[in-house]
């Protein structure tokens, strides 16, 4: 493990007291940000994992060459060459890192991984109750669809394709599902490289881990030649046969884009907005630059795209999530240091310190360990309540209820049916805006997802399946992983409810009265939430981790941010940009709907009558 250097230790042990008496979030704002810094260092030291025997696996110079130079300034979609000295690090095909020791991540027994069963879990804990759909008021619509979007840039696992390799999940009697068990195929584990392995077993990630919007230029060279077509300017190519313009689409009905697996509206929305941000880059560039190469118009594109997207999710996207006054101040501090955004643009960087003066520019590091994205990151991301049951449509220009969508209506090859009757994107969009999405909490997972139908025949339960899923990848039970993040354990189900007397109860009576037995996801949707706090403060520490780890590990964000990499026009363009603007640009239909608006993830203001329809389904 790197140490923490000595005012670091100091910091971190001032806060371990201070926290005894008062939790972060009570803290004056400032306090609070110094009190999150001191977090950060710890877990930047003691919980970052490589799950390789060694450093080796992270490829060389000599063992994964660099065979075309464009590549020491353009992004491979491979995901190779972020790091020169470690050229495959967060490439497709590398392993989950962790953010907990390995001696705490056995693969289970059979009746560890079964018990109590995730399907009576889900039943009585995570499914949504008839016309009991939590909203989460302080959001809308296109915030749950934009982190499905970031999500599938970031992460992906392997399933077996063996028939043999599945998880025989037996159903409780009574249950209404129509097969007669629910069967789940095991995620694909890793070639064992050790003994260590063997035990405790790695995955890959089918994905780049590097924040390089893999989710629109595809996860290899050969996707992303696709997805430009010939295009002379650098441009993805995009479907304008139709008054708005869509991705194209394949035979299946599902879009050709870099990730389209559980493809929906919310989707299809973000997917297009970014292609055409793309699209929109390049003819800059072009502008600026008449005697580019289309390569190197759609590699300098792709990088400014990728950095815009990585500060909406900073700067827009996680305040909005977590909107806590300390929280705005620290994420805005990942991307334009403490010093703050107007300083920045007055005089640039005053100094390397990522704190001072923000992560981009400040110089890749990787602290502990090799770059990747871990198993722990991925299970705190679950966060499927998010969805809701039904989607209202409205006209922009009259706020006119125009359709009443369910979930099922609007996903895989159905995700364009909105369009194809008769409205436009950008009527979706403002719907998105004035839309909630679901509560991060238990008894509010969507019966959508419990019972999904995938395109291939098979049917899941998604909410069974994300419990299944961290048992299987040895991620520990709620009370183990708080301590390995350095939290107090719950002593009780009252405290872990926040005496929630009767929720208590009932997961008591699941979990057989065993506090130590209470699933990660169980433990999170049930535990009171911070003020302002969308998800818990347990998953929060893998983020203050994580959420800066993305910018700081990667060469194009944390050392190559110049204009002889992005050229002036395109961090002009990062710099200057935000999700408002972007949604302005290729709708200005909404840009009056949206000009007054703080946070674009926020609910927007309503047209029209637009306002009675959207408090109808919050109280229904």
């Amino acid at each position: 493990m790197a140490p923490p250097s000595f005012g670091q230790r100091i910091l971190i042990w001032i806060f371990k007291v201070v926290n005894k008496i008062i939790p972060w979030h009570r803290l004056p704002s400032l306090i609070g940000v110094l009190n999150l810094s001191a977090y950060r260092d710890e877990l930047r030291s003691e919980n970052l994992y490589d799950t390789y025997p060694s450093a080796d696996f992270q490829g060389t110079a000599s063992s994964a060459p660099m065979d075309d130079p464009r590549f020491l300034t353009a992004r491979n979609s491979d995901g190779k060459f972020n790091s020169l000295e470690q050229p495959l690090m967060g490439c497709t095909g590398m392993r989950f890192g962790r953010n907990v020791p390995r001696e705490f991540t056995a693969h289970p027994t059979q009746e560890e991984l079964l018990t109590p069963n995730p399907r009576v879990v889900s039943e009585r804990l995570l499914a949504r109750q008839p016309g009991g759909f939590k909203p989460a008021t302080s959001l809308n619509l296109l915030a749950a669809a934009w982190i499905q979007f970031q999500v599938h840039d970031w992460f992906a696992h392997e399933n077996s394709t063996d028939e043999k390799e599945v998880v025989d999940i037996p159903l409780p009697e009574g249950d209404s599902w129509p097969q007669p068990c629910m069967k789940v195929p095991r995620t694909q584990p890793e070639i064992p490289l050790d003994e260590t392995d063997k035990r405790y077993p790695a995955y890959k990630n089918t994905n780049t881990a590097w924040w390089d919007g893999s989710q629109i230029y595809g996860s290899d060279e050969g996707r992303t030649k696709d997805l430009r077509g010939k295009s002379e300017d650098g441009k993805l190519i995009l479907d304008t046969s139709h008054p708005d313009v869509f991705l194209p689409r394949d035979g299946s009905g599902i879009p050709k884009t870099g990730f389209s697996q559980n493809w929906w509206l919310g989707l299809e929305i973000l997917h297009t907005l970014f292609a055409l941000e793309h699209n929109a880059i390049c003819t800059e560039l072009r502008a600026h630059n008449p005697t580019w190469t289309s390569d190197k118009i759609f590699d300098t594109a792709r990088l400014i795209n990728c950095a815009l997207m990585a500060k909406i999710h900073t700067v827009e996207w996680t305040p909005g999530i977590l909107a806590h006054p300390t929280l705005k101040i620290a994420m805005n501090a990942n991307w334009w240091g403490l010093l703050g955004k107007r300083l920045h643009k007055l005089l640039g960087r005053v100094s390397k310190s990522e704190g001072l003066s923000g992560i981009p520019g400040s110089g890749a590091e990787q602290f502990a360990a090799p770059y990747s994205l871990t198993e722990e990151f991925v299970s705190v991301y679950r966060l499927h309540p998010l969805i809701p049951d039904d989607i209202v449509l409205f006209d922009v220009t009259t706020g006119e209820q125009r359709a009443k969508l369910s979930m099922h209506d609007v996903a895989f090859e159905n995700a364009r049916k909105p369009m194809d009757d008769g409205l436009g994107f950008k009527d979706v969009i403002y719907s998105f805006g004035i839309n909630h999405p679901g509560a991060i909490t238990l008894r509010n997972t969507p019966d959508f997802l419990r019972g999904l139908k995938l395109p291939d025949g098979q049917r899941l339960d998604i909410a069974a399946v994300d419990i299944l899923r961290d048992r299987e990848r040895g991620v520990p039970r709620y009370n183990q992983f708080r301590r390995l993040l350095h939290l107090k354990p719950v002593r009780s189900f009252e405290e872990l409810t926040g005496n929630d007397i009767p929720l208590a109860l009932e997961i008591s009576d699941i979990y057989n009265g065993d506090i130590e037995t209470v699933d990660l996801l169980v433990g999170m949707f049930a535990e009171p939430l911070p003020k302002g706090f969308g998800f818990s403060d347990t998953a929060f520490r893998v983020f203050i981790l994580m959420a800066s780890r993305r910018l700081k590990s990667d060469r194009f964000i944390a050392t190559d941010w110049n204009e002889g990499v992005y050229t002036k026009e395109g961090l002009e363009w990062v710099e200057g940009n935000g999700m408002k603007d972007v949604l302005g640009r290729h709708f200005p239909e909404l840009r009056d709907v949206i000009k007054d608006v703080e946070n674009v993830f926020a609910p927007w203001r309503e047209v029209g009558v637009s306002g009675e329809h959207v408090g109808q389904q919050t109280k229904a």
